[in-house]
């Protein structure tokens, strides 16, 4: 019997690179090591230990099982800081699981939490937010978009000199302004939403949209599951401007190699480009796949 290694994809996107895991039901957890954020934890994967800040979905077990490890293993490490930002609704059950498991084992880890609500931000570092967003899943689950604030000279301050701006903001003038560069927005579990009235969502370079169901007969389980089904994906995708977008949390079930199929019919061909899978092999290091029909 042949074990294949646990490994995570690694999506290359110039100044950063996505690192993850993600097959629904199983695990999903999704690190950007130059940000030092992971969005869910899955199982604790060793990687995503060295990010300091968890930004959680939901609840489900798929996408948070690993929180506890998360804290209890940086402290047996001896890594400060961690923090995990999760929905508001989350912060009580959480506490009370924390606290449970330190009764268990009999030591309660250092640990942090932040409850966000829909619109909220969470400063990672200076020039880097992480902007939550309502999705259609479970009750509070939320959705992030890593945020580049930078502020910009005024037009109408351009040319002066040193002095002049020094002079200018000791007389209280505002000389610049915020300028929001979208980094990657990440979508969590969903049903079907419009979120492409969401500039942060919208122009991100990067967006991770979950299609867990491909079969024509998965339909009502993707309904009742508050899930994306193939059919919805390109409805969903009108109007993003994405550099590119990348299909989390399919099905153990599904091949990749048929999904691919049906997106070239149901995508437009514009789009196309654009969109890839997670889980492919050719994210995989070390892996080769000679017929680009991969199914992790």
């Amino acid at each position: 019997m042949e074990i294949r290694p646990y490994r995570l994809s690694q999506v290359p996107m110039g100044d950063f690179t996505i690192v993850g895991y993600s097959v629904a039901g199983e695990e999903s957890v999704i690190l950007i090591p130059e940000m030092d954020v992971c969005f869910d934890i899955g199982k604790c994967p060793r990687e995503a230990l060295t990010a300091n800040h968890v930004l959680l979905t939901h609840s489900h077990a798929d996408h948070s099982a690993g929180i506890l490890y998360y804290f209890a293993q940086r402290d047996f490490q001896a890594i400060t800081g961690g923090v995990a930002v999760v929905p508001a609704n989350l912060l009580d059950p959480l506490q009370a699981l924390l606290g449970a498991w330190g009764r268990f084992e009999g030591h309660v880890p250092p640990y942090e939490l932040v409850g966000l609500k829909p619109g909220d931000e969470y400063e990672v570092r200076r020039g880097l937010i992480a902007r939550s967003f309502p999705t259609r899943h479970v009750p509070g689950s939320l959705g992030f978009s890593m945020i580049d604030v930078r502020q910009k000279l005024k037009e109408e301050y351009i040319g002066l000199s040193g002095p002049q701006l020094v002079e200018l903001k000791e007389k209280g003038v505002e000389i610049t302004h915020r300028i929001e560069v979208p980094m990657v927005a990440y979508l969590g579990d969903t049903a079907k939403g419009n979120f492409s009235q969401l500039p942060h969502v919208r122009d991100a370079r990067a967006l991770l949209i979950e299609c867990t169901f491909f079969d024509d007969d998965h339909t009502s389980r993707a309904k009742a599951g508050k899930h994306i089904h193939v059919d919805q994906l390109g409805e969903m995708l009108e109007g993003m401007k994405n550099e590119k977008i990348i299909i989390t949390h399919v099905t153990r079930r599904t091949n990749l190699g048929m999904a691919r199929k049906l997106l070239r019919k149901k995508l437009p061909a514009e789009i196309l480009p654009k969109v890839s899978f997670l889980m492919s092999r050719q994210y995989i290091k070390n892996i080769k796949d000679d017929d680009g029909d991969g199914n992790e």
